[in-house]
C-alpha cells in the first residue's frame, strides 16, 4: 500500500519562505510522475507544481519563479521550496503521487500553509 505524507506547513510572513517535504513509503516514487496541489477555502484544488521521474518540472503560472520543486528518487522524498510567500498562496497543500503507466493516484493528507502579517 503506497502512503504519502506531507510536512513542513506552517505560518509564515509575507515574504517568507517554507519547505514542504513530502515522504512516500511502499513502493519506490521512480515510477510515479510527483505533484503538489494547494486548495484554498471556497477554491477548487490546483496544480502548483510537478516534477517527473527523470527531473523535468513544470509549474503553475502563479507561483513560477517563486517555488521549486524537487525529487530525491534514492530517500523516496519530493519538496517544494517556496519563496517570496503572498497571502493568496495561503492553502492546504497536498502531495500527489500518480503513476506514470497505471495513472494510479496516491494523495496525503495534506499541510496548512498560512501566509499572513
Amino acid at each position: 500500500q503506497v502512503q504519502v505524507a506531507e510536512s513542513g506547513g506552517g505560518l509564515v510572513q509575507p515574504g517568507g519562505s517554507l519547505r514542504l517535504s513530502c515522504a512516500v513509503s511502499g513502493s519506490t516514487i521512480n515510477n510515479y510522475y510527483m505533484i503538489w496541489y494547494r486548495q484554498a477555502p471556497g477554491n477548487q484544488r490546483e496544480l502548483v507544481a510537478g516534477v517527473t521521474s527523470s527531473g523535468s518540472t513544470n509549474y503553475a503560472g502563479s507561483v513560477k519563479g517563486r517555488f521549486t520543486i524537487s525529487r530525491d528518487n534514492a530517500k523516496n522524498m519530493v519538496y517544494l521550496q517556496m519563496n517570496s510567500l503572498l497571502p493568496e498562496d495561503t492553502a492546504v497543500y497536498y502531495c500527489n503521487a500518480e503513476h506514470t503507466i497505471y495513472l494510479t493516484k496516491y494523495w496525503g493528507q495534506g499541510t496548512q500553509v498560512t501566509v499572513s502579517s
